[in-house]
């Protein structure tokens, strides 16, 4: 049996490679809802911040956050094939589901947006549900746990930010955190997740041990 019967990721940062493509748009959108751009050189360190102090340091109207959201997806809708998935994604997606993990996927985008990039790796996929706002992914973790059937005790939820482990924790379930998406590993690692993944390999390996 494997160590877990559901795993819900993450997608952007987590299964498709969108922080490049993120930073391409990033001050476009500052520039429309009133917040001040990130200058050269200084991504890195504000991958280093949990949401709510990127928020603070660029000066975001937290009032403003569902108008950029809506924006920011309407984005990700035009932006066609600018975010293809990371390598080994499709590949690691099937072996979860060949080991019997049931794989979902909650996130900020849309499922429609998501689907297009999984392409047929969508097949692997059960339960999908998207549009989440910044933080509120704990309720959409019960709506999958409650849909799937399965115990707390045997879920994981695997995404590339700090918030991501954050919801994981508030719902009682086992964390897991890849260090190649938008938050760096070391800022990932000293908010100890239960798992820590620097490939998908790795991921596998754990998750159906």
């Amino acid at each position: 049996m494997p160590a877990f019967s559901l795993a819900i990721f993450d997608f952007d940062g987590t299964l498709a490679d969108s922080f490049p493509w993120f930073c391409s748009v990033l001050n476009q959108t500052a520039r429309q809802f009133g917040f001040r751009e990130v200058t050269e050189g200084e991504t890195d360190e504000l991958r280093g911040l949990e949401s709510r102090a990127i928020m603070a340091c660029l000066g975001v109207p937290l009032w403003k956050l569902p108008a950029i959201a809506m924006h920011m997806r309407k984005l990700s809708a035009e932006a066609g094939d600018a975010v293809a998935l990371f390598p080994g994604a499709e590949e690691m997606l099937a072996g979860l589901a060949a080991s019997d993990v049931a794989v979902a996927i909650v996130s900020s985008n849309s499922e429609a947006v998501i689907r297009r990039t999984l392409g047929r790796a969508s097949s692997h996929v059960r339960h999908f549900d998207c549009g989440a706002s910044l933080w509120g992914k704990s309720a959409k973790f019960k709506a999958v746990i409650r849909q799937v059937g399965v115990s707390r005790q045997r879920t994981i939820a695997i995404g590339d930010e700090i918030r991501d482990i954050d919801a994981a924790r508030r719902v009682g379930i086992a964390s897991g955190a890849v260090t190649f998406g938008y938050n760096t590993g070391a800022s990932l690692r000293a908010r100890r997740p239960d798992m820590i993944f620097d490939d998908y390999g790795q991921l596998l390996v754990k998750l159906t041990a």
